[in-house]
């Protein structure tokens, strides 16, 4: 067991039933030519996340953690992708269309795939998602059912949208989820802050919010042998 400074509490989880779950760090996201851009944001606002997202990792990789990446995006003909979606807002490239990137938001294209300096490595789980929540129409709650994974540690993008979703249906589902705050990235500051804002009020009404820092010193304590 570790204990992690979070707010709105301290929590204490044991990181043997812990998993850390990556949020759609995609090209189609992060880079220009993808479906963010398309939608006219500032991509750049997510490049501050990556940093401490790599930092995760390392650490959870080293403590052997179980891994999960997402990916936001679509079959080729688009039979998962409802109308109101492809429909919805006035992007200069809808999904599907394509960009410089591929298609956007599209599987197998190189702009739905996770940016270069967070690629999964070879046994890391990457699921892929049509939807805005990690849990909706894939099998990510039955893999964590089967790894006896009762606490998830949440960071990617948006921090309102995606990540929010996610950590709204685990919370469902009963997982204690961390927002590691550093680690998630918005194109709007303030809905970032908001965001968080929302998962820790009321006591913690959809889990807690942590810093990466303070979570990578809990898994590091444990690494090197020292529990709380």
């Amino acid at each position: 067991m570790v204990l992690i400074a979070a707010e709105p509490g301290d929590l204490e989880i044991d990181l043997g039933k812990t998993a850390v779950v990556l949020i759609d760090m995609q090209r189609d996201f992060l880079e220009l030519g993808g479906f963010g851009a398309a939608l006219g944001n500032d991509v750049s606002q997510l490049a501050a996340c990556v940093e401490p997202c790599q930092r995760l990792l390392a650490a959870a990789r080293k403590a052997g953690l179980l891994i999960v990446h997402t990916r936001e995006g679509h079959l080729p003909d688009l039979s998962d992708a409802p109308p109101s979606k492809v429909e919805r807002g006035a992007p200069s490239l809808r999904i599907g269309d394509p960009g410089p990137m591929g298609r956007i938001l599209i599987r197998g294209e190189a702009g739905h795939d996770i940016i270069p300096d967070l690629y999964p490595a070879a046994d890391e789980i990457v699921i892929d998602k049509p939807g805005k929540g990690a849990f909706y129409n894939t099998p990510l709650g039955e893999l964590l059912k089967d790894k006896g994974i009762a606490n998830l540690l949440v960071g990617g993008v948006t921090t309102e949208v995606c990540v929010n979703t996610t950590i709204r249906e685990a919370n469902d589902r009963g997982y204690r989820c961390i927002a590691v705050s550093d680690c998630c990235g918005s194109y709007f500051p303030d809905f970032h802050d908001m965001g968080l804002a929302m998962i820790k009020a009321q006591g913690g009404i959809f889990g807690w919010v942590a810093n990466s820092g303070d979570v990578i010193a809990a898994i590091q304590n444990t690494t090197n042998g020292s529990t709380s």
